[in-house]
């Protein structure tokens, strides 16, 4: 039924998107592209058809839904810096819930069936368990958390009175780049640990700054769950094509089930690159949890999923192989 009908990404010419927007493409889909591209790139949208666009603007959102049979919408437009949204909540209460309502409405309206969310392991906050599962108490330490919380209670309302069959993705930490070198991790300014270190190592910054080596951890730094980027976008069509056959199951965690510290990460990057990376040492960030890692058992079991780039070095290996060729490309 979806391949006879257009799946919507907003949020699609940024890093995850891209990536699901490619794979979708590769496997017969139909795809629109929605993006204001505040911080997505017109040349990552080159699979489907492509459409800027805002999701306050409501009259445009209604007029794609008119225009275009759309069968899914995957969302994935939102602000995703834990440190820029504890310094500006506004923005991301602003973009991630009142947007979110905005689209939720323009969906309701239409009678589109099916949303896929992209939600995130920050709604956990620090956690009393490791691995994290999805029955984990969920109090967020910083307001981007905080505005995927509010979304997903958002969505069970809306599943609740208006019948919306979601599925909401809770990522772990995502990584890595496509295999082929298509498309890869690109932010203007970079925030995001493994690009930060690849720019350190190859003496584009003068170091990659820790926040924090005091952390209750084996050597003192944040330990992370990597989860590949393909794999997160192969979890989405499966997601995808598990509601459409009638499943219910709400909510999965997309993790590999372990953690890496940052000098672990370090390491491997120093490896692959053959050279030291430049290091220094800084103070805590607020929002910030020591430990972050999921267990994604339910995600396997219910919806056969199964990540296929697993390994540290490979997820990071396809991360230096698109950094070496974009940097090339753009002459950054």
């Amino acid at each position: 039924m979806t391949q006879e009908r257009y799946i919507l990404l907003t949020g699609g010419a940024g890093y995850i998107g891209s990536h699901i927007n490619q794979l979708l493409n590769h496997m017969g889909y139909r795809t629109l592209v929605y993006d204001n591209l505040v911080n997505g790139h017109r040349d990552f949208a080159r699979w489907g058809h492509f459409i800027e666009g805002d999701l306050f603007d409501t009259e445009k959102l209604k007029r794609l839904f008119h225009d275009y049979p759309v069968g899914v919408v995957m969302h994935l437009a939102a602000f995703a810096y834990v440190h820029e949204s504890v310094l500006n909540p506004r923005k991301y209460y602003t973009n991630n819930v009142a947007g979110t309502l905005n689209l939720l409405g323009a969906m309701v309206d239409a009678q589109i069936p099916y949303l896929i969310f992209s939600s995130t392991c920050a709604t956990y906050g620090v956690l009393e368990k490791v691995p994290v599962d999805e029955g984990h108490p969920q109090n967020p330490i910083n307001p981007y958390g905080d505005s995927k919380l509010m979304v997903e209670r958002i969505i069970r309302e809306y599943k609740r009175v208006y019948g919306l069959k979601a599925a909401v993705l809770r990522y772990f930490n995502a990584a890595g780049a496509d295999p082929q070198g298509a498309i890869g991790e690109r932010h203007r300014p970079e925030t995001h640990l493994i690009p930060l270190l690849l720019d350190a190592v190859s003496g584009k910054i003068p170091h990659f700054q820790i926040n924090g080596d005091d952390y209750p951890t084996p050597d003192g730094t944040c330990v992370r769950d990597f989860i590949h980027v393909v794999d997160i976008a192969q979890a989405h069509i499966q997601a995808m094509q598990y509601l459409e056959a009638g499943g219910d199951e709400r909510i999965f965690n997309l993790s590999n089930q372990s953690g890496y510290s940052i000098r672990e990460v370090i390491a491997a990057v120093e490896q692959i690159a053959g050279k030291t990376v430049p290091v220094k040492i800084l103070p805590r960030r607020p929002g910030d949890p020591p430990v972050l890692i999921g267990q994604s058992d339910k995600a396997r079991r219910v919806l056969q999923w199964v990540p296929r780039y697993e390994d540290l070095a490979t997820i990071i290996e396809t991360a230096w192989q698109w950094y070496l060729k974009d940097n090339q490309a753009t002459g950054a």
